[in-house]
């Protein structure tokens, strides 16, 4: 919920490349979130790797085409720098979760 209302608040608050790639970079976030919701034993690392290459695919599959119907969710033109902000979102589900993930606190204790 948190992701989503960011994402929200990117779109609604600012403009331009700023909203467009926070958004990209959120999207990540949200995929991380829900691979993290269905496997909920996987590290942190496998998650935001998983949703990673799912943002990426997409991101490919664009260029192939989507329907019309999925393009609001998916996308429609195929735009190099978003992989980047994919990436980061990655990363930055990655820096948020793995410091609280049970090989994290394990080590801790």
């Amino acid at each position: 919920m948190v992701t989503v209302a960011a994402g929200l608040a990117v779109r609604a608050w600012t403009t331009g490349d700023f909203a467009k790639y926070a958004g990209d970079a959120l999207y990540t976030v949200l995929a991380c979130c829900v691979v993290a919701l269905a496997a909920p034993r996987l590290r942190p690392v496998v998650v935001a790797g998983i949703a990673l290459a799912f943002s990426v695919s997409v991101e490919f599959l664009q260029i192939a085409g989507i329907p019309a119907l999925l393009q609001p969710l998916l996308g429609a033109t195929f735009n190099p720098p978003d992989l980047l902000w994919y990436a980061a979102g990655a990363g930055l589900y990655w820096c948020l979760v793995a410091p609280w993930s049970a090989d994290a606190v394990a080590s801790t204790a």
